[in-house]
């Protein structure tokens, strides 16, 4: 995931605006130091680059680090770099909460992955765009890095049509007149529409769309809906969305469905890390 240098002076000056007052009163100035990252939880690490690139830009020499997408246990080193103490005390807070909230999203976005795979060996899991906006970058590198896969970047990327298109449209019936002139317009993508219904997806599983996506079905009833459309089209790519989280990946990767998409992955406490500053 490539990260510009434009986005990293953000990260640095969104917290250090002008100078770190307390080193500056201090007169750390010139003096030398290390500075290391602890995860103190098992975790999969997400970050440790632009960290890295954090450190270059404050003149810190990095020792050694751990790639994104690494497993580590309790009291793992994950990145550790050399430099001025000035310079090490404004990229510790950063760079810490880059980590932090970076594994987390791996870290949660990894367990969904591993639990739903437990019955589903080829399952996917993606996350949606439901992401804090200006945290985008590091979101959607923290889902890659645990596993996962962004379900749209963005609207200019992908077709999926809601029920709040429908209402413009015609509903179901105006978009099956829409479905091949869409299709010949954008042959060098998907068609994928979201249901709420059976009877919605029995219809539209024959009308050519390449996807269907579930919306907040309870597993039961989707699993019989996944075996009724399988046996009119056994191509089709089906979705399971809404709700979907570490505590219900497993009863939803056991209907049969191609992937998870889940905004959970977004929420949840960061990953725990620890920080040791020290004089050289």
């Amino acid at each position: 995931m490539y990260f510009s240098d434009e986005s990293i002076d953000k990260f640095i000056k969104e917290d250090v605006p002008y100078i770190d007052l307390t080193s500056l009163i201090l007169d750390l100035a010139g003096k030398k130091g290390k500075i290391e990252f602890i995860c103190r939880e098992d975790a999969v690490i997400c970050g440790t680059e632009e960290v890295a690139k954090i450190f270059k830009k404050l003149n810190i020499n990095t020792v050694r680090y751990l790639a994104s997408g690494s497993k580590v246990q309790p009291q793992t080193s994950v990145i550790e770099g050399e430099g001025n103490a000035e310079n090490l005390h404004i990229a510790w807070r950063v760079s810490m909460n880059i980590l932090e909230y970076a594994s987390g999203i791996a870290t949660r976005t990894n367990n969904i992955l591993d639990k739903a795979r437990q019955v589903n060996p080829k399952i996917e899991v993606f996350a949606t765009r439901k992401i804090f906006p200006g945290t985008k970058e590091l979101s959607i590198k923290a889902v890659i890095a645990g596993g996962g896969f962004p379900h749209r970047l963005g609207l200019s990327e992908t077709i999926l049509v809601f029920k709040q298109h429908l209402n413009f449209i015609g509903g179901i019936e105006g978009l099956i007149a829409k479905i091949n002139e869409g299709k010949k317009n954008t042959c060098d993508k998907k068609f994928l529409v979201e249901v709420e219904t059976i009877e919605d997806a029995l219809i539209l599983c024959q009308t050519g769309v390449d996807g269907l996506q579930f919306d907040k079905i309870a597993p039961a009833e989707l699993k019989e809906a996944i075996n009724l459309i399988r046996a009119k089209n056994n191509e089709i790519s089906i979705l399971a969305a809404g709700g979907i989280n570490e505590h219900n990946a497993v009863q939803y990767a056991q209907t049969g469905v191609d992937g998870l998409v889940t905004s959970s992955v977004y929420f949840g406490k960061p990953v725990d890390m620890g920080t040791s500053i020290i004089q050289r």
